[in-house]
Formats: C-alpha cells, structure tokens, sequence
C-alpha cells in the first residue's frame, strides 16, 4: 500500500527510526481501525519486492517494519530474506491471524476478537500489544498474555478515538498489574506518519 521512513510511534521500539512497508489487504475489519483504506488488496497496484527492498535501502533506516493491513495474508519469506541480506533488523507487527511466515528480529503481536491468534503464532510474540476501547480488553489482554512467552513485551494501548475516556482506566489497570506497559501512539502527538 505504502511505504516511508519516519519514527516508530508504538510499543516497545517508540521512538526509534525505522522505515515502514505498509502491506495492502486485511480481512479483520476492525471497526475502530485508522488505517481502513488498507483492507481492499485491489486499490493498491501490485509492487515488486525488490523494488520495495531498493527503496528501503535508500534511506538510512537499521530497521524495517512490515505492517499492514494484515501483512500475514501473504508470504513473507522473500521479502524477509532480501531485508535481512542488507543487514537490517525486521520487524512485524500483526493480529496474527494468519500462517506465520518470514524470519524476524521482532514480533509484535496485536490480537483481535474478531479474529484472533493462530495458535503457532503467540510462541513467536516479542511484544503483546492489546488495544483497549473499553474495560473489557482488559480480560482479553490477560487471556492473550497466557499464551505468549515470559519474556513478551506486554502493553495496553488505547484506541485513539476514546483515548480520553479509556486511559484513566489503563493507567489503573497498569499500576495495579506492573508486568503491562502503556503505548501512546506517540507518532500521533508529533503528527508523523
């Protein structure tokens, strides 16, 4: 769909330089999502992934993002491997929901309701990133973080539209349960891509 260096504004890595592919295509349909223009595969022309790997490595960024969408929907295998043939570190973010594929450095796993997890997916999560659009997120958060590794970065996020309304309720939720870390969406406050 696109493709752009600028500074990650989520999780675990906020606030580092990477350069982003945003895949086109996703069949979760998140209604809170603020990336819809990214479900329909057919409005974005078809781009070689070499193509893709020459414009990465046309900017300085160590680190490479692979995010959609959901990039899962497709192979990632050959497109991990040319990112890794240049050196970078690669990174994916993810509901999960489809066959794991591609070889990366870090995974953050976004679980949905409305289509959750593979199961083989949760032993791969570097990261455990929940969205929180009212306090029933809290349960599912917990549900998810059983299933992810013991040293899985985990964090709440709140859904952007209702930030105002749900990050009392985060910030409780997280002083009361330290092992969860609060993401801000900082990219959104620096009004970056």
């Amino acid at each position: 769909m696109e493709d752009f260096y600028t500074i990650q504004g989520e999780g675990f890595h906020t606030g580092k330089a990477a350069y982003f592919l945003r895949v086109g295509g996703c069949d979760v349909g998140c209604y809170w999502c603020d990336v819809k223009e990214s479900w329909n595969p057919k409005l974005h022309p078809l781009t070689s992934t070499d193509e893709i790997v020459d414009r990465v490595i046309g900017n300085p960024a160590a680190t490479v993002v692979v995010t959609g969408g959901e990039p899962l929907m497709y192979s990632l295998d050959y497109l991990c491997e040319k990112l890794k043939q240049q050196g970078l570190q690669v990174h994916l973010e993810t509901s999960g929901s489809h066959p794991f594929s591609g070889s990366f450095d870090w995974v953050c796993l976004s679980p949905k309701r409305k289509s959750p997890p593979r199961p083989e997916v949760f032993s791969k999560a570097s990261e455990l990133k929940v969205i929180v659009f009212d306090d029933s997120d809290f349960e599912w958060a917990e549900e998810n973080a059983e299933l992810v590794g013991p040293d899985c970065y985990l964090c709440l996020q709140p859904e952007w539209s209702r930030m105002q309304q749900v990050l009392p309720g985060i910030i409780d939720y997280a002083m009361k349960n330290p092992r969860w870390h609060i993401s801000l969406q900082a990219h959104k406050f620096m009004h970056i891509p």
